[in-house]
């Protein structure tokens, strides 16, 4: 059909489809919610017993279905992986072991290139959990537990194409894998180290040590040293702030860029002001093990940019600045 041959768009009858769908798609997973029973207690339990990964298998929409269902369980600690039911039948089922577990899923059951490898899983002894509306079907006869996925009707006005049937397949699917992780104990640590590239990961997986400056790199003076010692310092390392430390490297206080504003408004007379008379003492301190965003709220609750790094022993390790969490994209 040409774009000629369209008729002049309803925008009516646009939002009033569009709304229909989300009531379909909505009441599809209300109903299926309401049917939940103990066969998905007994399906999670067996993920969890399950020594190899969760194999998913699935053709058509249920297929793009199934490699975002495979995806999900990988990153929330259930090893899976996704694999197509033709290339299974010409030589991927190679990939599957009898201690792996298959995650099959079909609207209709009868999906013929899933069902032709039904018979040879059975052989291989590899357990079997079925999503599926057809709960009467071949693929429901063959598997192990059977998760009923059924809609009452599409959401395509001719009933035909997937979309209500679908969204209940990735529903179940995230509902398995919210179930599975709450189980497994994961935690938001173990969701960073499977997303190392992205802003969680950086957040939940980058420490102090690895941003924080060190060395001669970090601004400090003995208390005695004087005013002028003190700015020279903070100008050099061009941090806005130098640690007032004491011959064993404790620290004693800090002064900062705010500092020296505030007594400047004050009306103080510097000029003749040892460090560790004009320092803030008992500044903000954090250890060099802790993660660099529990630095990133240290500052933003109190108002700072720049954090002294102590160890145990309380000496100065080093510093860590606002500039420095924002390279690493911490913040």
């Amino acid at each position: 059909m040409t774009a000629a041959a369209f008729s002049p768009l309803d925008p009516d009858q646009v939002l009033r489809l569009a709304r229909e769908t989300f009531d379909i798609e909505a009441a599809a997973l209300s109903a299926m919610a309401a049917r939940l029973d103990a066969h998905f207690v007994q399906a999670v339990q067996r993920v969890l017993q399950t020594t190899g990964r969760v194999v998913v298998m699935g053709m058509g929409k249920s297929g793009h279905v199934g490699r975002k269902i495979a995806a999900t369980l990988a990153s929330t600690g259930t090893p899976a992986f996704f694999v197509h039911p033709a290339e299974a039948s010409h030589g991927d089922l190679g990939m599957v072991t009898a201690d792996d577990l298959v995650l099959a899923i079909s609207n209709s059951g009868e999906s013929g290139e899933l069902t032709v490898l039904l018979p040879v899983l059975r052989r291989l002894g590899v357990p079997m959990i079925a999503m599926t509306g057809g709960l009467q079907s071949t693929l429901a006869r063959h598997a192990d537990l059977t998760l009923d996925c059924s809609v009452q009707r599409e959401a395509c006005p001719l009933n035909l194409a997937p979309t209500a049937s679908t969204t209940a397949q990735l529903a179940m699917g995230d509902a398995l894998a919210v179930a599975l992780l709450d189980a497994r104990g994961f935690r938001p640590e173990d969701f960073a180290r499977s997303h190392p590239g992205g802003a969680l990961g950086r957040k939940l997986l980058t420490h102090v040590s690895d941003v924080m400056r060190s060395g001669e790199a970090v601004p400090r003076v003995p208390p005695d040293a004087s005013f002028s010692e003190l700015m020279r310092e903070m100008s050099a390392k061009g941090l806005g702030a130098a640690a007032v430390v004491d011959g064993a490297g404790q620290v004693l206080g800090i002064f900062t860029d705010g500092d020296l504003r505030r007594r400047i408004e004050a009306g103080a007379d510097l000029r003749t002001a040892t460090a560790g008379e004009v320092m803030h003492a008992k500044p903000r301190r954090i250890a060099a093990d802790a993660l660099a965003v529990d630095a990133a709220e240290m500052m933003e609750s109190h108002g700072i940019t720049s954090v002294l790094v102590v160890g145990t022993d309380g000496a100065l390790e080093g510093v860590v600045h606002i500039r420095d969490l924002m390279r690493a994209k911490v913040i």
